[in-house]
């Protein structure tokens, strides 16, 4: 089955983007809230959960701005990104994700990004 893309959007009202950016693009960060543990070796990435890797590629970066990855297991035309964007009436800072489910689990696959974004804001202190 093709899987079907959405987007979710999370809004920081505090903190910068300086702030958020690190734990969205880098081995170390994401390893605080999205993986048990994370390696990368240039654009190679490993993702670990409970000792069993999920391997990405790093499609694209825009530093401050989006990082776009695909799982290698994945259908080709698939990824998951993270976009960083202001919002200009109140002035906070929004994390949209852009994913793809399967039909049918797409309320699944929010619920996760709700709960690991949940632990973002969390180590955040947020």
């Amino acid at each position: 089955m093709k899987k079907e893309k959405f987007k979710i959007e999370y809004v920081f009202d505090k903190g910068s983007k300086n702030t958020l950016w690190p734990w969205l693009a880098t081995s170390s960060g994401l390893a605080e809230w999205f993986a048990d543990d994370v390696n990368e070796d240039g654009k190679n990435f490993i993702f670990y959960w409970e000792n069993y890797p999920s391997y990405a590629e790093l499609l694209g970066i825009s530093p401050y701005v989006y990082i776009r990855f695909h799982w290698e297991e994945e259908d080709p035309h698939t990824f998951f990104e993270f976009r960083l964007h202001d919002d200009e009436l109140t002035g906070a800072w929004v994390l949209e994700i852009t994913d793809f489910a399967e039909p049918g689990e797409k309320e699944q696959a929010i619920t996760l990004w709700d709960t690991q974004i949940k632990e973002l804001s969390r180590k955040l202190g947020l």
